[in-house]
């Protein structure tokens, strides 16, 4: 009987390696994520619409902590007590301001669980698009920097200028997150610019205005009655006079919001003007509340709505802006190349 010759087991075509090494060769975390299926564009799109929500509703639920008086209702950070993460029963700190607080900072898991999704599917989709990937890394990111934040305003006793500081990062989170939400469509082509000439300058001027007009109203509240807490000294600033100058901002805003609106009247598409109305109707509506809120003594709902309503100004302007200018997709990041290719 003759001796059966060896074999050797097949060969991988691509690597020349025999094929058992593939099974037995481990699969890094990152293959197995570059395996799982694309997102659908409508996954994503709701996804990123969901980090706006959120990222807008956490400045609302700190207002909220601000004008109950719960800002230190949890002591330290990142502990709510020394010793315990949650609310415990406490001598000085009613259980209500203490889960006011523990809530709020519960709500920040949820958007950082929301931002994190945002990214993840961002990456899975293929090809990968640069701009799209940093605006959703940009999320996870900032709520990082948002909870840090926040326990520096609890150690620091809601300090007025720290309370300021953790709402603008909020506005700068919440624009951004709606540059997102269009990114989802958009490529890394070359930007193009949509809109009659003049309007990108304008609308820059007009995005600074609101910077300021944010920037002035945190200091209205860093002088009014709702610090968080009772025993947080306040901004040494008339709150009458910075009223003023927040109003004085809000008509500049207003007007160069107009302005647009002219600019916009000698050529512009139905997508610019239905962005446009939704921007002045907004910016009236939460100008009218200011308005409310100051002759009525600045009542503790009109606070948190007056909130919602510079998320909502933020949104509309972002919204604006993100709609005067494109970033097309390359053949490659459509799939036309490889079509034609076929």
């Amino acid at each position: 009987m003759g001796v059966r010759p060896h074999r050797r087991p097949a060969a991988n075509a691509l690597s020349g390696a025999p094929a058992y090494h593939r099974r037995v060769l481990p699969q890094s975390l990152k293959d197995r994520i570059d395996r799982l299926p694309a997102p659908s564009v409508r996954a994503q799109r709701a996804v990123a619409i969901a980090v706006v929500v959120t990222q807008a509703l956490i400045a609302v639920t700190g207002s909220v902590v601000r004008v109950t008086g719960s800002g230190l209702g949890c002591t330290t950070w990142p502990q709510c007590h020394p010793g315990s993460m949650v609310p415990v029963e406490h001598p000085e700190f009613a259980a209500l301001h203490q889960w006011i607080e523990f809530g709020n900072r519960m709500l920040t898991g949820v958007v950082g669980f929301i931002a994190i999704a945002a990214f993840f599917l961002a990456y899975l989709d293929r090809p990968h698009r640069r701009r799209y990937l940093r605006l959703a890394l940009i999320m996870p990111l900032g709520v990082l920097l948002q909870a840090v934040i926040g326990g520096a305003t609890v150690r620091l006793d809601l300090l007025w200028w720290t309370v300021a500081v953790h709402f603008m990062v909020s506005a700068v989170m919440v624009w951004l997150a709606v540059l997102l939400v269009h990114a989802v469509d958009e490529g890394d082509g070359p930007r193009v610019v949509r809109g009659p000439a003049g309007l990108r300058g304008l609308l820059t001027a007009t995005v600074v205005v609101l910077a300021g007009l944010l920037v002035v109203g945190t200091m209205v509240t860093g002088a009014g009655p709702h610090a968080g807490d009772p025993q947080t000294p306040r901004l040494g600033l008339p709150v009458e006079t910075l009223a003023h100058v927040h109003a004085a901002f809000l008509f500049v805003y207003l007007g160069m919001v107009l302005a647009v609106g002219f600019l916009l009247h000698s050529r512009a598409d139905r997508s610019l003007w239905r962005r446009f109305y939704a921007l002045v109707a907004v910016v009236l509506a939460q100008g009218s509340l200011g308005f409310v809120q100051f002759w009525t003594g600045v009542p503790e709902m009109l606070v948190s709505l007056h909130v919602l309503g510079a998320m909502a100004v933020i949104v509309a302007t972002a919204s604006l802006w993100c709609a005067t200018r494109d970033y097309p997709r390359s053949p490659a990041e459509t799939g036309e190349a490889r079509a034609v290719a076929v």
